[in-house]
């Protein structure tokens, strides 16, 4: 059996930037094993599979370790093989997922998604051995939720800097946090660790700016915001916050097409 994969790079402002993401059309769904051995495979940190359902789609994504529920950047990737190579005609294109309904739109040069807002939670105090694995203090910590087993939390900081210094313990980390801090010369900039994932740094993370943009929006006092994320690989992504859904914004650069072999 021969399965089409596309490589593509999402919210990327050229090739070999953003966050590389696998797409994967399927006629019919495989077994969650074959799903994740393929992703696992890949080796990359998302690979998103769809099949037609309806007037729109189905999807899921599988990181190399686990399904989740909700991933940014493979949607925009999805959006991207759909709406300019397998169905061009198209401007819009809708996904069913554990997540709701999630739209893909053309905007200019680029794509929009719509996707849940996730506020994040209260303020507290994280535990120090976390503390210790992220190797720096944040001037504000706050818990978000559980998803697919794993605990989730933001750590707010002060400057820029303090973002791209971080060089977290990751075996020791035991939860992923989304780290942020205001831009130099944007509004806010983010780091995002996933080690519960499979993931030790994501590159560009669309899912977590849905609780960085609500969070900023309030704390800045506007609804449209500039956001980067500043790993090694970087990647700008628009956000705006509409009541309870956020818009965000991003170019995808495709980088490889061809086919998997699967055997019978």
């Amino acid at each position: 059996m021969q399965i089409p994969i596309y490589q593509i790079d999402a919210f990327a402002s050229g090739p070999f930037k953003g966050n590389p993401a696998a797409v994967c059309p399927l006629e019919n769904w495989l077994s969650d094993d074959v799903l994740q051995a393929i992703a696992m495979e890949n080796n990359l940190s998302e690979t998103a599979f769809f099949v037609a359902e309806g007037d729109g789609y189905y999807l899921r994504w599988f990181t190399p370790a686990v399904e989740v529920d909700l991933c940014g950047h493979a949607t925009l990737a999805t959006g991207h093989v759909i709406l300019n190579q397998l169905s061009p005609d198209l401007d819009r294109v809708a996904f069913e997922t554990k997540s709701g309904t999630l739209v893909v739109r053309k905007l200019g040069d680029g794509l929009a998604m719509d996707f849940p807002s996730l506020p994040p939670g209260q303020s507290e105090h994280p535990a120090p051995a976390l503390l210790s694995a992220l190797g720096a203090v944040p001037s504000e910590f706050r818990a978000i939720r559980e998803v697919h087993g794993a605990s989730y939390a933001m750590a707010v900081f002060e400057t820029e800097a303090q973002v791209a210094a971080l060089s977290p313990q990751f075996a020791s980390l035991g939860a992923n946090i989304i780290a942020t801090a205001p831009g130099d010369n944007i509004d806010f900039v983010s780091r995002f660790f996933a080690p519960m994932s499979g993931i030790n740094e994501d590159p560009v993370t669309g899912s977590a700016h849905c609780t960085l943009a609500p969070y900023w929006a309030e704390r800045l006092g506007k609804t449209e915001l500039v956001a980067r994320q500043i790993s090694a690989r970087g990647g700008d992504v628009g956000c705006r916050v509409d009541g309870d859904r956020v818009v965000l914004t991003g170019s995808c650069v495709a980088f490889m097409s061809g086919h998997i072999n699967i055997p019978a």
